[in-house]
């Protein structure tokens, strides 16, 4: 372990402090994002969110923490455990580092307070008043006092951050914690990555200056450890400009109603990830669903490739590409390309002449159905970390028994937002949830 330099630090907080909070730092939103980590009572296994706004730190969190509970547990048998506070605190710290650890192969940034600057928390939430710093930067006492007392551990393993985390483990459950979790993840991804993993550079701060939200970079920078501004995969070209979404499969999956909304695509990366844990995205809020059911994931064949290959080029989704293309995608695919066979394919594809080729039409041409291995029936446990959203202020996993129908039409209801969030992964699900009522994803 090893300091890093003062002044090069605080040249990069300067910078960084303007990446999560924009110019200005709002007391009410820097209060709200003021809170450690610490697990519910009623679901001892499930973190718990104070206020709105730091969802987008808790929700990948917790993702990561089902996700190690399913590995180990294979099933929910994990709920009749007892959750001891060492146990606790193990699947904290190994959560953090799984994400730290995303974020960089090389070294690691703990970022840390006083003890004394947390013991006296309370004390620094009552003082108001605004005074402007350098820069012209408007700042809160107390978010200036955190600021001041920032200072950086360097580490060059993650065994070493983890020993850390485990013997300093009030350091995460403090009034900061999670602020301090933020600033690390960020330190070790590095400005410089952070820039290059945004190359469309959007100036948007990673946590919103009105009402306090996420971005979608932060979330995307917490579950996959890269910063990317959209969900799709690989890079998509609008209008000229080439925009980063994930380069590969994530651990943790993500859907969002943004989706049904037609506000983005979230590309199969995302959607189809390497373990059964999803982000779910309100228009306000994150909250995880996640299955027992390992069926609902899968590496990606060939189909999911050729799919995927098409549809980029097909950016608006409407499941059909121009003839002219078809070269391209069977090139991106590695299938034969020559023109002349290209021109035959073109003939056969479109008898009609239209100029268009329809993705049916191409997979079953050049990818036969599998044989898919999609369970029909399965059950979905979701959680929600704001203790007003559950039933009776009680945090609870909530479990739904799901069926996937036959039929390609879905009956879309605007009133049953989650039913809507499920669609965007399973068109053609239908849930039945076991308790009282739908879970809410607000």
């Amino acid at each position: 372990m090893a300091e890093t330099s003062p002044s090069a630090f605080e040249q990069e907080l300067s910078v960084i402090k303007k990446l999560i909070w924009g110019d200005d730092i709002k007391p009410d939103i820097f209060r709200r994002w003021s809170q450690g980590f610490y697990f519910s009572t009623s679901e001892p296994t499930a973190l718990e969110q104070s206020e709105g706004g730091p969802c987008a730190i808790i929700a990948p969190v917790q993702a990561f923490i089902l996700k190690n509970l399913l590995l180990k547990y294979k099933d929910l048998s994990f709920r009749d455990k007892a959750a001891t506070p060492e146990m606790q605190d193990l699947l904290l710290v190994n959560a953090l580092s799984e994400i730290l650890e995303q974020c960089s192969s090389q070294k690691y940034y703990v970022v840390y307070l006083n003890s004394d600057l947390n013991d006296a928390s309370n004390g620094l939430l009552s003082d108001l008043d605004r005074y402007v710093v350098g820069n012209g930067l408007t700042v809160e006492p107390e978010a200036a006092t955190f600021h001041e007392n920032l200072h950086i551990h360097t580490f060059q393993n993650m065994e070493e951050v983890r020993k850390y985390y485990l013997d300093n483990i009030q350091l995460l459950k403090s009034q900061y914690g999670i602020l301090l979790f933020l600033y690390s993840v960020i330190m070790t991804r590095g400005l410089e990555g952070v820039k290059s993993d945004n190359s469309n550079d959007t100036s948007e701060p990673f946590i919103d200056d009105t009402y306090g939200y996420g971005s979608q970079s932060l979330i995307n920078l917490m579950i996959t450890g890269r910063s990317t501004t959209y969900v799709w995969d690989h890079e998509q070209d609008v209008d000229g400009l080439k925009l980063k979404g994930l380069e590969k499969q994530s651990q943790i999956g993500f859907i969002t109603t943004m989706e049904h909304l037609r506000y983005c695509t979230v590309g199969s990366f995302y959607k189809n990830p390497i373990h059964p844990v999803w982000v779910l995205g309100s228009d306000t809020h994150l909250t995880v669903l996640f299955s027992t059911e390992r069926r609902l994931v899968s590496p990606e064949t060939k189909t999911d490739q050729a799919k995927r290959v098409f549809k980029h080029f097909d950016p608006d989704g409407n499941n059909f590409i121009s003839s002219s293309l078809l070269q391209d995608v069977l090139q991106a695919l590695d299938l034969v390309s020559e023109e002349a066979y290209v021109d035959i394919m073109k003939r056969r594809l479109d008898p009609e002449n239209l100029g268009i080729i329809l993705l049916n039409s191409f997979m079953d041409e050049f990818f036969p159905r599998e044989d898919n291995p999609m369970p029909d029936l399965f059950s979905l446990v979701h959680y929600n970390g704001l203790a007003q959203s559950n039933l009776d202020g009680q945090i609870r996993y909530r479990i739904g028994e799901c069926v996937l129908l036959e039929s390609d039409l879905r009956a879309v209801s605007e009133s049953n937002p989650m039913l809507t969030v499920l669609q965007t992964k399973w068109p053609n699900i239908e849930i039945r949830w076991n308790e009282l009522g739908t879970p809410s994803l607000n």
